[in-house]
């Protein structure tokens, strides 16, 4: 059985351990500006967006340099499109507070 590999749509969260220290301040800014360049900001620690395949494994070898790996999270679920989940929100995602 052939594996598919054509994922075009993502959501990707983190979760960065020490965000009080200076090394885990530095290490969520790096993700942070990484996940940027890729896909669009949904809110504080949550990433989504259309991406090719080659762009989605650059993404995650970019991050693999500077997680660390022992104390960050970081999960990738990946979807053959955008139009193959349904989104329900709540509340106002315009609001700064959450970003």
């Amino acid at each position: 059985m052939k594996k598919d590999y054509n994922f075009n749509y993502v959501f990707l969260m983190y979760d960065i351990a020490d965000e009080e220290s200076e090394s885990g301040k530095n290490r969520v800014s790096k993700v942070f500006k990484i996940c940027k360049k890729y896909l669009s900001h949904h809110q504080k620690s949550v990433f989504r967006g259309e991406i090719t395949p080659s762009k989605l494994l650059k993404l995650q070898k970019e991050l693999e340099k500077v997680i660390d790996k022992e104390l960050d999270f970081i999960s990738i679920i990946k979807l053959k499109n955008k139009s193959s989940f349904l989104e329900t929100t709540l509340g106002n995602k315009d609001n700064d507070l959450f970003l």
